[in-house]
């Protein structure tokens, strides 16, 4: 009996260590803080509002920083990007920053900054289903494309972690035709199995132009192709 007691002590005990990680988990990050941000971009749109149907660029600040006009010249391309967000970030504000453009595909990249602050690689996955299914909701003929976490000089210690929620990830977009997964993980590895240096301006996270030139050599065949299978759903 006192082993009983013992365990189920130890069950509960770990059971509210594990809430209250939880809860801490949900209370340090609060979406609202980009209240200022968002707010630019929508001043932005009322000076100018993007043509629907273009492509769409959300998350963290590899997609603030990546210049859009250079690297995909003559496209309808919006940049909202805003630097240091987490995945469930672009869900709070999915409303203000995605839906109202009406584009044909989204570019997600997030996640690097929310395995950073201490979430799991199942709650990156949870958020991201989320944000999917809430593009699905009030965009049913978009693709949303996820670009993979980075391996980075600066977070290498998280690869492993980073490497999970991708693998989580990636399976979800198998499921769904309008989902995918953009896999720049690997060719940003070296021979020796660590990200690549001349990918990096000198703080080893954020990219430089050849790291940028990179992830788009990769994501234009995967936008071609989701172009083409529109294309073939509309003469159908």
């Amino acid at each position: 009996m006192r082993f009983f007691l013992i365990s189920v002590c130890q069950v509960l005990l770990f059971s509210s260590l594990f809430a209250l990680s939880a809860n801490c988990e949900d209370k340090t990050h609060d979406p609202r803080r980009w209240e200022a941000e968002i707010k630019k971009f929508e001043a932005a749109d009322r000076s100018g509002f993007p043509e629907p149907g273009g492509i769409l660029f959300v998350g963290s600040s590899s997609i603030r920083l990546w210049d859009l006009p250079r690297y995909f010249p003559g496209e309808n391309v919006i940049n909202r990007g805003f630097g240091g967000s987490h995945t469930e970030d672009s869900l709070y504000y999915v409303d203000r920053i995605v839906l109202p453009y009406k584009p044909r595909i989204i570019v997600l990249y997030a996640g690097d900054n929310d395995i950073a602050a201490g979430k799991s690689p199942a709650r990156v996955e949870r958020d991201f289903v989320q944000f999917a299914q809430a593009v699905r909701k009030g965009l049913p003929e978009a693709h949303l494309v996820y670009v993979a976490i980075k391996p980075s000089i600066r977070r290498w210690s998280l690869a492993t972690k980073m490497n999970e929620a991708n693998g989580r990830i990636a399976k979800a977009c198998l499921s769904r035709e309008h989902l995918h997964f953009l896999d720049i993980y690997k060719p940003m590895l070296g021979e020796d199995g660590h990200p690549q240096a001349n990918l990096f301006v000198k703080d080893g996270l954020h990219l430089n132009a050849q790291g940028y030139e990179l992830w788009t050599r990769i994501l234009k065949p995967l936008l071609s192709e989701i172009r083409g299978s529109r294309s073939q759903d509309v003469t159908r």
